[in-house]
């Protein structure tokens, strides 16, 4: 490359900083408007103060809610089909008993490559009965399943937001049986 081609790419770079940089002031401190005057998509309503939306504070609906052992309770509030051919099916982890409960290990299914991992949902499966196939919990390459690992004991009444990750069925599968070990079965809808 020669010197002459050298520095008329620099001085290109720098006018284009100079450029970007004054349009960037001007953009901020434009505006021009009466200073006394609050700007309107800015201001709240002063006669009836902020309004919550009908959705804020209440839990949503749930796909479908399973039974497990010792009050636990499994509310799945997603399954989420995604662009990489993946199924997401996310929920909470309950503990609708009165007393604090250690999450079973059996939830992790008998593979030996889940079980060394520690304990996790790695035990769920998805159940599509028209294509008459099931899908188990994907793994990433070093044996660990793609869910909720590592569970702590879980008190009366307390919960945990919990993930499991499929690979999709076709997409004229649009609803599957969840399945996780000492649960009952669920039939779930999945969305995407």
């Amino acid at each position: 490359m020669s010197i002459r081609f050298t520095t008329k790419a620099r001085r290109g770079a720098v006018t284009l900083t100079a450029v970007v940089g004054l349009a960037l002031g001007v953009v901020g401190c434009g505006g021009g408007g009466d200073d006394d005057k609050p700007n309107a998509s800015a201001s709240s309503s002063k006669s009836n103060g902020s309004k919550p939306s009908a959705q804020e504070g209440q839990e949503e609906d749930p796909l479908a809610e399973v039974k497990g052992p010792t009050g636990l309770l499994l509310r799945i509030t997603s399954a989420q089909r995604d662009t990489g051919g993946f199924v997401t099916v996310s929920g909470d982890l309950k503990n609708d008993g009165s007393k604090t409960v250690n999450i079973p290990a059996q939830l992790s299914g008998n593979e030996t490559e889940i079980i060394r991992n520690g304990r996790s949902l790695g035990g769920a499966t998805l159940v599509d009965s028209k294509g008459k196939k099931r899908y188990y919990v994907l793994r990433d390459t070093d044996g660990r399943p793609l869910t909720t690992t590592n569970f702590p004991a879980l008190k009366a009444g307390e919960s945990l937001p919990v993930f499991m990750q499929f690979p999709a069925p076709p997409t004229s599968a649009t609803e599957v049986t969840f399945q996780l070990p000492m649960f009952s079965t669920a039939s779930v809808e999945i969305s995407g």
